[in-house]
């Protein structure tokens, strides 16, 4: 599953375990549209950081490097075009498509696939691994059309969007991207709305890069995923800066345990650069397994503690003078 939008990287790329198109053969934005692309669909499971960071690569591409020497795509290589931009409202909402692949989206063949659901198909109300409709169930017992690793809306683990104040893509950190907004159990429906705190201030000129994520509860491989965007933050009037991000921690059962104010993303089950790591069983009796959802702290809606307070903003400010005064001062030594 994917979160289709304007504004969001290997747009236009698609893949298989046999095949990997990309639309340029050079490094760049995809100058002719591919309707059927779905590689920003696909997640990252045990791969090193240099693979999974910013969707570098995924599964697929590490399958295709394996067996022919290919480590394609390199979703972040492959940036949207100058000035497209997902767009966040401040203190309003936006909505993306929740689907497997670009051709089941609005996004695509004007739309003419598209469906309640992100696989294009339509199922009944009250679906689930229950109540399937005649569609079929994966070797764990879930839902498998949309592949969104789950047995029914309830159990659906939930997704985040994070945001970092930088416009070049290679300065994006674990630190300064910010998780603020969550949707508790999605991904369901291809339609899927998220609000954005009021005082998220403005991005540079070239636009921030916000992260889509989402990491099933079970129904499968302990899966990843996570994929870029170009975003701008619309209708900004706060000038508050985002605090730095601290990882998430496991807190189902003690509330007291979680995390408040600004967190990460959740990264984990890669070889390394994990944020969290996990062990013994939690509330249904399955293994440990984190998502976007209060088991991580992670309350639904716009995350609106993720700013600095004032103490930080005074240490922000007299580093920024510190910094200028050391400039200016090796500037006349040197003259």
């Amino acid at each position: 599953m994917a979160a289709w939008s304007k504004g969001m990287y290997c747009f236009n790329v698609r893949s298989s375990y046999k095949l990997a198109i990309l639309i340029d053969t050079a490094k760049g934005t995809s100058t002719t549209d591919n309707p059927d692309s779905n590689e920003a669909a696909f997640p990252v499971f045990g791969l090193p950081r240099s693979q999974w960071w910013m969707h570098h690569n995924s599964k697929v591409g590490s399958i295709l490097f394996t067996l022919r020497h290919r480590a394609l795509p390199q979703c972040d290589d492959y940036p949207p075009e100058r000035g497209d931009f997902l767009e966040l409202p401040a203190g309003g909402s936006f909505t993306v498509e929740l689907a497997m692949n670009k051709a089941f989206t609005s996004l695509s063949y004007n739309g003419q696939y598209t469906t309640e659901w992100g696989d294009g198909q339509h199922h009944p109300e009250g679906y689930s691994s229950t109540n399937t409709g005649g569609a079929s169930l994966n070797s764990a017992g879930c839902l498998s059309s949309p592949n969104f690793h789950t047995k029914s809306e309830g159990n659906a683990a939930g997704s985040v969007f994070a945001i970092s104040y930088q416009s070049d893509i290679t300065k994006v950190t674990p630190e300064n991207l910010v998780v603020f907004t969550v949707k508790h159990h999605t991904p369901w429906k291809r339609l899927a709305t998220y609000q954005v705190p009021t005082a998220l201030p403005a991005c540079p000129t070239d636009g921030c890069h916000c992260v889509w994520g989402w990491i099933p509860d079970h129904c499968g491989e302990p899966n990843m995923y996570i994929h870029p965007y170009k975003c701008t933050v619309v209708g900004a009037t706060s000038t508050v800066p985002l605090a730095k991000a601290q990882p998430p921690k496991w807190c189902d059962g003690d509330q007291k345990r979680c995390i408040t104010g600004a967190k990460q993303m959740i990264f984990w089950a890669q070889k390394d650069g994990n944020n969290v790591e996990l062990q013994g069983d939690q509330a249904d009796g399955q293994t440990k397994s984190p998502g976007y959802n209060m088991k991580m702290g992670f309350h639904n809606g716009a995350q609106n503690d993720i700013f600095m307070e004032s103490d930080d903003k005074d240490r922000l400010l007299r580093h920024k003078v510190y910094a200028r005064l050391s400039r200016s001062t090796q500037k006349h030594v040197h003259m």
